[in-house]
């Protein structure tokens, strides 16, 4: 499932959390298809941990069996979280900034996929295809990175990403991607107009042995939180904020939140 798909953020509270249907439960839920009961279930946090305890006749299952009382369930800073189903509902735990826990609530029926049709990009135009290179930063170096939750977290760095553009040259902080790649979280002038307001991502090519590596803008690419406003997306850290307009990549999705 996609971004699209993302319906609920619920954050979690230390001692029970309630979920299910009815307006007195701590997290209230709501499927497009099938029914979600009064009382699904309770989830409590207890030292850092959650469990979840179905309540009775509920048909709240996991890995398509019936849910074991108790069960602890593992977030997404693994590979593998515990997916709970509900309905047409799906619903996993995540950790964010200094161990903040929250219910993320996935919806299979959500009419925004059916409605989706596409997304918008610029024109591709090689011009926007540079020649860059990495300025290693010291070893352990970090960045302070903000998200749209608030949280600002200090992410590993290979180090800046320098580039020639206009006559001028540029440099934009970087973290770590798939093995030998970069990832660039910035923004620019057509953001909150063309494109979202919150910044775009960039993967680069790989670095090469002399540090080089190409940035190519042409595949800039929209954060999850424009397709849903319960996303808990980076923002563009200090420093990473270009004074120009880059008229490449994804634009904002018309039918965006």
């Amino acid at each position: 499932m996609g971004w699209l798909s993302l319906v609920g953020l619920h954050w979690l509270s230390t001692g029970e959390n309630r979920f299910g249907s009815d307006a007195s439960n701590e997290i209230q839920l709501h499927a497009e298809e099938g029914e979600v009961p009064p009382l699904a279930g309770t989830l409590t946090i207890a030292d850092g941990e959650v469990t979840v305890e179905p309540a009775h006749d509920a048909e709240l299952t996991v890995e398509g069996g019936a849910v074991p009382k108790g069960l602890r369930l593992i977030d997404d800073e693994a590979e593998q979280p515990t997916i709970l189903e509900l309905a047409s509902l799906r619903i996993y735990l995540i950790r964010r900034g200094e161990g903040r826990l929250a219910l993320r609530v996935k919806d299979t029926a959500a009419p925004v996929l059916r409605a989706f049709s596409g997304l918008d990009y610029f024109p591709t135009d090689p011009r926007w295809r540079l020649a860059g290179r990495l300025l290693p930063a010291e070893p352990g170096s970090t960045l302070r990175v903000p998200d749209v939750v608030g949280d600002v977290l200090a992410e590993p760095t290979p180090g800046d990403v320098e580039f020639e553009l206009g006559g001028s040259v540029h440099r934009l902080h970087a973290l770590e991607a798939q093995p030998g790649h970069l990832w660039l979280v910035f923004a620019d002038q057509t953001n909150g107009s063309e494109t979202y307001g919150g910044g775009r991502f960039l993967v680069t090519g790989a670095v090469q042995p002399d540090d080089s590596v190409e940035v190519d803008f042409n595949l800039a690419y929209n954060p999850p939180c424009v397709f849903s406003p319960y996303a808990t997306c980076p923002l563009p850290p200090e420093g990473n904020r270009l004074p120009f307009r880059i008229e490449a990549g994804e634009r904002t999705w018309a039918a965006g939140h």
